[in-house]
């Protein structure tokens, strides 16, 4: 079996602010056979330079890949045919082999689905691929000036999102401040969730404050609110914050099982964020979320600016647990250059189309 590897620069509609600054495009590698029914299957690569762990450079990422496409050289298609494929002696190897690789296992695992389904584009059998039933998505707000992050939040409240993220530590915590209280004064708790990330911005002592400003404007939560790696002030901030703690890039670089179990039973968070791309692909994020479910940690799942094809499997794999969160996820409409997408979002919910 041939594997085709391509990259593909996905291109920002607008310059983008993240917690790495400001991104006017975005790497991903398509992963792609062609099928004997005439259709590709195809899988995602997607990483973010200086926030994936496996992405140091394109030419050492590009190395990892042309190792990928020969060890699957040896693989017939019949292989993915077998229903119990993705629980075989074979494809667990390859899961011990790129542990360390998770855009990879990401990429990899989506593609082997798809073959399994000939290219069908339905990776996961669920009423969400079946277009019976929805997944509830929240609203996200990008960082950057005030009169941006305003424009934004009055397009999300016309489109109908009931769940409202928005991303602080980018300008004044004042004004952001006042953004978010000009949404409470309009809409209440119950009418309207509000939810902030901040992308690590702020220190075990600053951040003490601001969350209890944000428990005054009934904030649902926060995502990673210190830099990582601050076990003992996370734990402590979960323990006493008076809104809901979410990890984020906390959990990025821990891959084995047992390093998964220690974190969470030590920080003892209410909410795990997961990005399959960052966190072990769907096998790893499952990993985080039979975990967090025995310490009763809920959890809700994001895209990491994959294209269309990534998010197309993200949702997917979502769709396959009950009782959801609204996630973030989305159609991929941050792109000039996507590709066509199976997915709609209407009033606050993501559909197939």
């Amino acid at each position: 079996m041939e594997i085709n590897i391509k990259k593909h620069l996905l291109h920002f509609k607008k310059p983008s602010g993240t917690s790495r600054g400001i991104l006017y495009d975005k790497p991903s590698w398509i992963l792609s056979v062609n099928l004997p029914n005439g259709k590709n299957a195809q899988g995602e690569c997607s990483v973010i330079p200086r926030l994936s762990p496996d992405f140091t450079n394109e030419q050492r990422y590009e190395a990892q890949l042309s190792k990928l496409k020969h060890q699957f050289s040896s693989w017939k298609m019949d292989d993915f045919m077998d229903e119990n494929v993705f629980h075989g002696d074979k494809w667990q190897q390859f899961l011990a082999d790129w542990i360390v690789f998770p855009s990879i296992v990401f990429g990899m695992e989506s593609l082997a689905r798809d073959i399994q389904n000939q290219g069908s584009g339905i990776l996961f059998d669920s009423a969400f691929s079946r277009k019976e039933q929805s997944i509830p998505i929240n609203g996200l707000i990008w960082m950057g000036d005030e009169s941006f992050m305003l424009d934004q939040i009055e397009e999300k409240l016309a489109d109908g999102y009931s769940t409202i993220k928005m991303k602080v530590g980018a300008i004044e915590w004042m004004k952001e401040r006042t953004l978010l209280e000009q949404l409470r004064r309009r809409f209440s708790g119950k009418e309207l969730t509000l939810r902030v990330d901040a992308n690590g911005a702020y220190t075990p002592e600053s951040i003490i404050p601001i969350l209890t400003q944000l428990s005054e404007l009934d904030v649902h939560s926060i995502e990673q609110p210190i830099q990582p790696g601050q076990l003992n002030a996370m734990s402590e901030l979960c323990k006493y914050s008076p809104i809901g703690i979410a990890l984020d890039e906390e959990m990025i670089g821990i891959h084995e099982r047992e390093q998964k179990e220690a974190l969470l039973k030590m920080i003892a968070p209410q909410y795990i964020v997961l990005k399959p791309s960052l966190h072990g692909g769907f096998h790893g994020c499952s990993e985080w979320i039979k975990f967090a479910e025995q310490q009763n940690i809920s959890w809700w799942m994001t895209s990491a600016l994959e294209s269309s094809i990534g998010l197309n499997a993200i949702a997917q794999f979502t769709a396959t647990f009950s009782d959801l969160l609204p996630q973030g996820l989305g159609t991929g409409g941050l792109y000039t250059n996507n590709f066509d997408s199976s997915l709609v979002v209407s009033k606050g919910q993501l559909r197939m189309k």
